[in-house]
């Protein structure tokens, strides 16, 4: 990939996080009450977010490298 093309990824993934972070505290409202928990303001999603991502990211990082998913 090149650079430039590395650089405008940059807030399409910003975009993504913020949506995710959307996403996530949607259905967290809706699974609220029959899991019995409180429901999230939007700040808390996005730290469930991030969190999610900063463990998700890596794993998925080493299954492209050394996985059956290997580019080659």
């Amino acid at each position: 990939m090149g650079c430039i093309t590395s650089i405008l990824l940059i807030p399409s993934a910003g975009v993504s996080f913020f949506f995710s972070a959307w996403i996530v505290m949607i259905f967290w409202g809706i699974m609220a009450d029959d899991v019995g928990v409180e429901t999230l303001s939007y700040r808390g999603a996005l730290v469930v977010t991030i969190a999610l991502w900063l463990v998700i990211a890596p794993f998925f990082a080493t299954l492209s490298r050394c996985g059956p998913f290997r580019r080659r």
